[in-house]
C-alpha cells in the first residue's frame, strides 16, 4: 500500500491550454485495460526533455531524443505494458511506425510526435494493436484528460500520480499539470519513470532545456526504490504559451522565479510520490545530507545510505539498528571524511533525536527513542558532514517482502 498518499481527484487537476490528452484500451499485454495515452499540443508548443543513461536506452528514448533535436513537437503517444527495450531495429522500426501512425491520425508529420513505452523488458511491441487503439484514443482527446492519462500511463504502480497548481506570471495566471508513473526499477539518472508536466506559460526553449534539466536534478534525479536505473525513463516538459504572458528569456526576474519555483515543486511531488508508492513499501524516508563542500559530495552520502539494502530493512522492521546508516555513510566514497565531526540525526514528523556524533553513538541516546521514531511511517535521516555550507536531500522507501513477491511474480 502507498505511504501516505491518495489517489488525485479529477477536479484537483486542471487544464493546461494547448494541451488535449485522450486514452484507449489497445490490448498492448492485457486485455481491458487503458495502456495508450495520446497527448496533442497546440501549434507554437515548445518541448524539452530529459532521458535514461542506461545505454540499453530503449528504441522510443532514441526516437525522442532524435525528434526532439529536430524540430517542434505535436504529439507524445504512450503505451504500457511492453517497454520496447532490447528489441534492436525492429524495435526501432516499431517506434517509428508509432509515430507515423500518430502522424497519420493527427495530421502531422511523424517527426513531430514522441513515442514513449514502459513495462517488459526485452518482448517485441506489438505495433499493429497499439496503431489499431490509436483513433479510439484521437476520439477521446479532450483538455481535461490528466486523469484518465495519469491511470493508463501505470504499471506495477498502485495509485495514478498527479498534481496541478496554478502561479501567476507577468500578471497572468499560469496553469502547470503533470502526471508520473513509477515504482519499481527506480534510481537517479532517470528513476524508472515516465513523468509528464505541461504548462501554458511563454517561455524560450533554451530557458526550458535549462529547467527541465534543473527540475529532474531535484526532483526524479533525487528518488530510488531499488537502485536500479530503467532503460526507458523519460521527463518531458511542455510550455504552450497560450497563458498570455510576456515571454520569459532570462533567467532573471520574478516572472523566472515564480515559474520556476512552480514547476520544481510539482515535479518534486511527483517524484516524491513514486517513493511512496514504491513496490512493496511500509515508510516514507527522507536522507538530507548537509555540511558538506558541495553538492554532489552531500548526494553521494545521501545515496549510499538510501540504497543500502540493510538500512531499507532495518527500517521495514523498525529496528533501530542504526550502525548500518554509520557504514554506508562511510563506504560512501568522501575519502577523507572526518567522522569524528560528523553528526546523525534520527526524526520522525512528531520528534527528531541525535543517534551519534564524536565518531559513535550520541551520549544520549537510547534505543527506545530510535524503535519509537522508527515505528512511524514518515521518516528523516539527517546526517551533519561538518565539512561545508552545501546539502542535498534524497528520498527513498524501505524493502518489505511485497517487493519481492511483486518483482518475482511482474511478468505473470
Amino acid at each position: 500500500m502507498a505511504v501516505n498518499l491518495s489517489v488525485p481527484q479529477p477536479a484537483e487537476l486542471r487544464p493546461v491550454a494547448g494541451v488535449r490528452l485522450g486514452v484507449a484500451e489497445a490490448g498492448i499485454r492485457k486485455a481491458n485495460r487503458r495502456d495508450l495515452t495520446l497527448i496533442e499540443l497546440a501549434a507554437g508548443s515548445r518541448v524539452a526533455g530529459v532521458f535514461t543513461r542506461n545505454r540499453f536506452c530503449a528504441a522510443p528514448v532514441q526516437v525522442c531524443r532524435s525528434h526532439l533535436a529536430a524540430g517542434p513537437v505535436r504529439a507524445l503517444v504512450i503505451n504500457t505494458g511492453v517497454a520496447n527495450a532490447g528489441t534492436g531495429e525492429p524495435g526501432m522500426a516499431a517506434a517509428l511506425r508509432t509515430c507515423a501512425a500518430v502522424g497519420e491520425v493527427l495530421g502531422i508529420d511523424a517527426a513531430a510526435v514522441l513515442p514513449f513505452s514502459t513495462g517488459v523488458i526485452l518482448e517485441p511491441l506489438p505495433v499493429d494493436r497499439l496503431v489499431a487503439g490509436l483513433p479510439a484514443a484521437r476520439a477521446d482527446l479532450r483538455a481535461d484528460g490528466w486523469f484518465d492519462a495519469a491511470h493508463a500511463i501505470m504499471t506495477t504502480d498502485t495509485l495514478a500520480k498527479a498534481v496541478s497548481r496554478t502561479v501567476e506570471v507577468g500578471g497572468r495566471t499560469v496553469t502547470i499539470t503533470g502526471i508520473s508513473k513509477g515504482a519499481g526499477m527506480i534510481k537517479p539518472n532517470m528513476a524508472t519513470m515516465l513523468g509528464f508536466l505541461a504548462c501554458d506559460a511563454a517561455v524560450s526553449q533554451a530557458l526550458l532545456d535549462e529547467l527541465v534539466r534543473e527540475a529532474a536534478d531535484l526532483s526524479f534525479n533525487s528518488i530510488t526504490v531499488d537502485g536500479d536505473t530503467s532503460t526507458n525513463d523519460s521527463f518531458i516538459l511542455i510550455a504552450t504559451g497560450q497563458a498570455g504572458n510576456a515571454e520569459i528569456s532570462a533567467a532573471a526576474g520574478a516572472d523566472w522565479a515564480a515559474l520556476r519555483a512552480a514547476v520544481i515543486d510539482v515535479a518534486v511531488r511527483l517524484a516524491q510520490a513514486i517513493v511512496r508508492d514504491g513496490e512493496g513499501a511500509t515508510k516514507f524516508m527522507s536522507i538530507a545530507v548537509e555540511g558538506g563542500r558541495d553538492r554532489d559530495e552531500c548526494r553521494k552520502v545521501a545515496y549510499a545510505v538510501a540504497h543500502s539494502p540493510l538500512v531499507k530493512t532495518a527500517f521495514f522492521a523498525s529496528d533501530p539498528n542504526l550502525g548500518r546508516i554509520l557504514a554506508a555513510i562511510g563506504y560512501a566514497g568522501v575519502d577523507d571524511l572526518d567522522v569524528a565531526r560528523l553528526r546523525v540525526w534520527l526524526g520522525n514528523p512528531d520528534e527528531s533525536v541525535l543517534v551519534a556524533e564524536h565518531g559513535g553513538r550520541a551520549a544520549a541516546y537510547a534505543e527506545e527513542a530510535g524503535a519509537r521514531i522508527m515505528a512511524h511511517s514518515e521518516l528523516t535521516v539527517r546526517i551533519d558532514l561538518a565539512r561545508g555550507e552545501a546539502a542535498a536531500t534524497v528520498w527513498t522507501c524501505d524493502f518489505s517482502y511485497d517487493y519481492v513477491k511483486i518483482n518475482a511474480d511482474y511478468r505473470s
